[in-house]
C-alpha cells in the first residue's frame, strides 16, 4: 500500500499536538478525517504508530523512527512550494532565536552574505533562548539544540553539535593525573551554574566531580571557554568553539552530542523573508556540518 503525503502531514500534526483534536484544529480538518488518515498510514506502514491513551496519542518506537523522515519530506515540500511562488524582493524583519555560541561563532561571521543577497532584510537576533517561546510568537524561527514537543511549528534536523572534554596547555603542564582515559579524581572542573544543571554537559561534569565543588561555575559558554583557556580547569565544550582556541581535547566523544534543529512557525514557512533566513541557516549548517559535529581534524 502506497503512503500518501497528506497522511504524513496529519501524522506530524498528531505527534506535535499530542491529540487528534489538536491536530484537527491545526490542520482545519474534521476529527474523523484525521483519525482515518492515521489509520490509513498505519495500514500502509504495517505497524501501529501511536499508543492511544486517555490523555492523548503517544508515538510508538516505530512512529518515532518515522518522524525524522516525515519532517525531511515536509521541509522538501515546503521548499518546492516556496520556489514555485513568483519571485519578489525580500524585505522586512525576521526574529531568530538561537544559542549565543551559534550566533557569535557560526551565524554572525556569515551574515554579510545574507545581507548582500537581501539588502532590505533585517535580522533581529535573540540569544536568550530561555525566554523565547515560538508558540507565543516571541520569534519567527529558531536554531536550537532542544526539540519542541508541542506547538504549531515545523521542525527540521540540520546537523549535530559535538561536545568534548577540553583543557588548556598551561593546565596540562601542571596536571599530575594521567592522560586520556585516566580518572579525573584530582582535576578541577568548570561547569554550568545551578540554573543550567539540567543540561547534559552539566550532568556529565557533576558525575565526574563526585560531590566535589567545581573550580568555577558560569551561566555562559563564553565564560567557560575563557576560564578553560586561562588554565583554571577542564571544561565540556563544543568542538567548534574549543578547537580554534588552542585547547587540547582529552575526550572526544562524551555521549552527549546534541542535534541542531531548525524550528519555524508553521504559518510563516512560506513567508519570503522567513524562508530566506531559513535557507541561509540550512546552507550554513551544511557547510559547517563536520566542524560542528567535531568530525573535522582535531587534537584528540
Amino acid at each position: 500500500m502506497a503512503i500518501v503525503w497528506d497522511d504524513l502531514k496529519v501524522f506530524l500534526a498528531v505527534v506535535r499536538m499530542g491529540t487528534l483534536s489538536g491536530a484537527a484544529g491545526q490542520l482545519r480538518l474534521g476529527l474523523a478525517t484525521v483519525s482515518r488518515r492515521i489509520e490509513r498510514l498505519e495500514a500502509a506502514m504495517g505497524t501501529p504508530l501511536f499508543l492511544r491513551t486517555q490523555t492523548g496519542y503517544r508515538v510508538t518506537e516505530d512512529g518515532a523512527a518515522l518522524v525524522e523522515r516525515a519532517e525531511d519530506m515536509e521541509a522538501a515540500a515546503n521548499s518546492l512550494a516556496g520556489h514555485a511562488q513568483p519571485s519578489r524582493e525580500v524585505s522586512g524583519t525576521v526574529r531568530l532565536a538561537t544559542a549565543e555560541n551559534l550566533a557569535t561563532d557560526l551565524i554572525l561571521p556569515a551574515l554579510p552574505r545574507l545581507q548582500a543577497r537581501h539588502p532590505k532584510l533585517c535580522l533581529d537576533l535573540v540569544t536568550d533562548v530561555r525566554t523565547v517561546n515560538l508558540h507565543r510568537r516571541d520569534a519567527d524561527l529558531a536554531l536550537r539544540m532542544v526539540k519542541p514537543e508541542r506547538g504549531h511549528v515545523t521542525l527540521q534536523r540540520l546537523g549535530r553539535l559535538g561536545l568534548g572534554l577540553y583543557a588548556a596547555p598551561s593546565y596540562l603542564a601542571q596536571r599530575t593525573t594521567g592522560g586520556e582515559g585516566a580518572a579525573f579524581d584530582h582535576d578541577a572542573f568548570i561547569m554550568w551554574g545551578e540554573g543550567q544543571s539540567h543540561l547534559a554537559a552539566a550532568i556529565w561534569v557533576e558525575q565526574m566531580l563526585q560531590g566535589r565543588p567545581p573550580v568555577l561555575s558560569t551561566t555562559s559558554l563564553a565564560t567557560q571557554v575563557a576560564g578553560c583557556r586561562a588554565g583554571l580547569g577542564l571544561a565540556v565544550l563544543p568542538h567548534f568553539l574549543a578547537q580554534p582556541r588552542g585547547l587540547v581535547c582529552l575526550r572526544r566523544d562524551l555521549g552527549i552530542d546534541q542535534p541542531v534543529w531548525l524550528v519555524t512557525q508553521t504559518d510563516l514557512v512560506q513567508s519570503p523573508r522567513v524562508r530566506a533566513v531559513a535557507d541561509f541557516l540550512r546552507d550554513l549548517v551544511e557547510i559547517h556540518r563536520a566542524h560542528l559535529a567535531g568530525d573535522a581534524p582535531a587534537t584528540c
